[in-house]
């Protein structure tokens, strides 16, 4: 009789799965995210404002969770993405934020400086437009790899606006266009299980099952082609 039961509860599990990944999806409030969101860092001499958006949005159980911090060295202000990842139904955490009047038209690359752990996290930007279930399905999230070490240490990625891939629902998609720099209204910084060319995040730049992580991010600047900072540039006084 027990085991007549225990075959018939066990029936009724993958239903009982997606049942609870469906209760999570409806519950996820990404609206309220995006009210909740906090000021950090300044983009092009205008502050950027963070909401989180994780694989809640999907049913999944990762839970991200982002501050700022006075940074005890230069006595600035950065910007903390945390968290913990629960690949158990999802695999991914991102905090973004939008940008007003998008790129200078002659940025060619960003220059970020971070201080990591060891993970690999990805850059996205974006025009901005998103779909019910997540980012937009039409429109490419453009994406490149940031490697980071263990050491604790102030660190640059210098990132090619020429080397980021474009993605669609997690995946690279082949495509004729070029980002256009003054399109971008978003930045975001990611980690998942997937990089930017659709391959898995390996174990030791990732993880496994439910671990935490964390990214310092100091800075975020736009570069013109001769490698100088275009954080000058005003995008609202621009004809």
């Amino acid at each position: 009789m027990i085991v007549r039961r225990k075959k018939k509860f066990m029936k009724h599990v993958p239903l009982l799965i997606m049942m609870g990944q469906l209760f999570r999806v409806m519950s996820y409030d990404r609206a309220a995210n995006e009210r909740n969101a906090i000021p950090g860092l300044k983009f092009l001499g205008h502050p950027l404002k963070w909401h989180r958006l994780d694989d809640g949005v999907m049913g999944g159980r990762s839970e991200t969770h982002h501050s700022v911090e006075e940074s005890s060295q230069s006595g600035s202000s950065m910007l903390h993405f945390s968290g913990q990842i629960n690949t158990t139904g999802g695999g991914f955490c991102s905090i973004r934020a939008r940008i007003a009047g998008g790129m200078p038209l002659d940025t060619t690359a960003l220059r970020i400086k971070h201080i990591g752990d060891g993970k690999t996290y990805k850059l996205l930007l974006s025009d901005g437009t998103k779909s019910t279930s997540g980012p937009s399905r039409r429109s490419p999230s453009w994406q490149a790899d940031i490697p980071t070490s263990k050491t604790g240490v102030d660190e640059t990625s210098e990132i090619s606006l020429d080397s980021l891939t474009p993605s669609i629902i997690g995946g690279p998609i082949t495509t004729d266009s070029k980002l256009d720099p003054t399109q971008v209204q978003e930045i975001g910084f990611m980690l998942s299980l997937k990089l930017s060319n659709g391959q898995l995040n390996p174990v030791d730049t990732f993880g496994s099952g439910i671990f935490p992580f964390s990214l310092r991010i100091l800075s975020i600047e736009p570069v013109g082609a001769d490698g100088k900072s275009l954080s000058n540039f005003d995008s609202e006084n621009t004809e």
